[in-house]
């Protein structure tokens, strides 16, 4: 069993900064890919961020230059740094692990309970 604990989130002034976070644990083998994605009401979830485990990202056109996707295998975290927020980054913001959870078992992909981002004056 594998859980994805997701933080971070709140409520943000435009121009302003957030830093979300999200923990996996439980049976782990091996981390492939991880990744952010958000949904905005009435939209479809799109992805916003992503980083390999040779630590190659890729972002999404409206996030790039303000928003930094790192990671911390030691503690099975991956971050998303925000800067600059626009009122059109209001979503929830959902992460995702691509993972091995046993020696010869597929990779498996797992989705964090979602954290809510509004950023509004």
């Amino acid at each position: 069993q594998v859980q994805l604990v997701e933080s971070g989130g709140g409520l943000v002034q435009p121009g302003g900064s957030l830093r979300l976070s999200c923990a996996a644990s439980g049976s782990i083998f091996s981390f492939n890919t991880m990744g952010w994605y958000r949904q905005a009401p009435g939209k479809q979830r799109e992805l916003v961020a992503a980083i390999t485990g040779g630590g190659n990202t890729n972002y999404a056109d409206s996030v790039k230059g303000r928003f930094t996707i790192s990671r911390d295998n030691a503690k099975n975290t991956v971050y998303l740094q925000m800067n600059s927020l626009k009122p059109e980054d209001t979503a929830v913001y959902y992460c995702n692990f691509a993972l091995i959870t046993g020696r010869g078992s597929p990779i498996d992909s797992y989705w964090g309970q979602g954290t809510q981002v509004t950023v509004s004056s």
